[in-house]
């Protein structure tokens, strides 16, 4: 099975991949400033694409990957010229301009097979058929390898790390070294969900193009350039719980992250009169599967904590429910800040008993349960 072939760590799901996205809408303040400063003719030679995850920042570092790439070997002042004087590509300030969809590179980046693109993530595992947690430093020392030598033409590369987030302590500080002596006319684009995970050293070697959430508009028009239009784009609920990232929004969708949501909305509007078994079914049904479930009921039990939180300390009426009941029951369980900072705090507490039940290799049912119990102790003191 080739690269093509098997699923891909760096993409929502399959055919979704960043590299098949012809359109980059909204985040128009990180495509001026890059292409602020391509047009300086001094463009840094590393750059941390940073942001919520699923909201295009892998799609925006294949753009600009495909802008360079697929560029005429000018100058950059050569090139700002260019841009202006072309009738059928009108200069933009505040985008990268649509790529060539002819050029023989655009077409190579398509099916991985571009020479001077270079593309780092998870390796696949042959021996358990999954792909690896990190990394690894061998992926990072095949970047040094490749880019050993000297472009033939002279022409731009470009290596994208999708995540940087992904690497671990090995791989990170080989990452370094290309950086603090990076070769020739390459360009790194690090898409990076969470900068403090990186090292500081990495951090300040990079220059940061911050991502934000999109604004409503550009949600639904990245829904429906995915086909996704009609079943997620007209789904309040789903927008609620996506917090206007198309990437969670289509995550949620797959997993039938509504249904799951109400489920645990439903368990918690009774806290702390608990009941069992509707939490052991729930706690089964994330405990269930090769990690995705496990993955998305984190991710919305976590979920539902920051919202107590977030409603709890502004003590909001205008509460958007992205489940029936749920502004009752947030009400009821963050009635003041002092409630809303107890849900922060397990809130915080979550991703490292999450990350020691993964390292552990615990029983992902009794981790869940686990997690609920704790939530309603929570509601317990809260309530009574």
């Amino acid at each position: 099975m080739n690269d093509v072939e098997r699923p891909e760590p760096d993409c929502i799901t399959v055919n979704l991949h960043p590299r098949h996205t012809r359109r980059l809408f909204g985040h128009e303040q990180a495509q001026g400033e890059f292409m602020d400063a391509w047009r300086s003719g001094r463009l840094h030679h590393a750059w941390l694409i940073s942001g919520p995850r699923g909201i295009g920042k892998a799609t925006m570092a294949w753009r600009i990957a495909r802008f360079l790439l697929t560029r005429p070997q000018v100058s950059a002042a050569q090139e700002s010229f260019f841009q202006a004087g072309s009738p059928s590509r009108p200069a933009s300030p505040d985008r990268i301009p649509d790529p060539d969809p002819s050029h023989p590179a655009d077409r190579r980046m398509t099916a991985l097979s571009e020479p001077d693109l270079k593309l780092c993530r998870r390796p696949w595992d042959e021996k358990i058929k999954k792909f690896k947690r990190f990394i690894t430093v061998d992926e990072v020392r095949r970047l040094q390898s490749e880019f050993a030598t000297r472009s033939v033409t002279g022409a731009w590369r470009v290596a994208i790390v999708d995540a940087a987030d992904d690497m671990n302590e090995a791989s990170a500080n080989a990452f370094l070294k290309l950086l603090e002596e990076p070769p020739d006319h390459v360009l790194f684009l690090l898409v990076c969900h969470q900068p403090s995970r990186l090292l500081p050293t990495v951090r300040s070697r990079c220059r940061t193009l911050t991502c934000r959430h999109l604004d409503p508009d550009s949600f639904a028009h990245v829904m429906t350039a995915s086909g996704q239009g009609e079943n997620i784009g007209a789904r309040r609920e789903l927008a609620v719980l996506s917090a206007g990232s198309p990437g969670d929004a289509i995550r949620l969708a797959d997993g039938n992250g509504i249904s799951a949501y109400a489920d645990l909305v439903r368990l918690f509007s009774a806290a702390p009169t608990l009941d069992r078994r509707f939490a052991l079914t729930i706690a089964e049904d994330f405990g269930s599967g090769d990690g995705s479930r496990f993955d998305l009921g984190l991710r919305l039990v976590a979920l539902l904590m920051m919202r107590l939180a977030r409603f709890g300390a502004c003590r909001s009426d205008d509460i958007v429910e992205a489940a029936e009941g749920e502004a009752a029951m947030i009400r009821k369980l963050a009635p003041e800040p002092e409630a809303a900072r107890m849900w922060a705090g397990l809130a915080q507490d979550l991703p490292p008993r999450a990350e020691e039940s993964r390292r552990t290799n615990l029983d992902p049912t009794g981790a869940i349960l686990d997690i609920l119990l704790r939530m309603n102790a929570v509601a317990r003191r809260v309530v009574t």
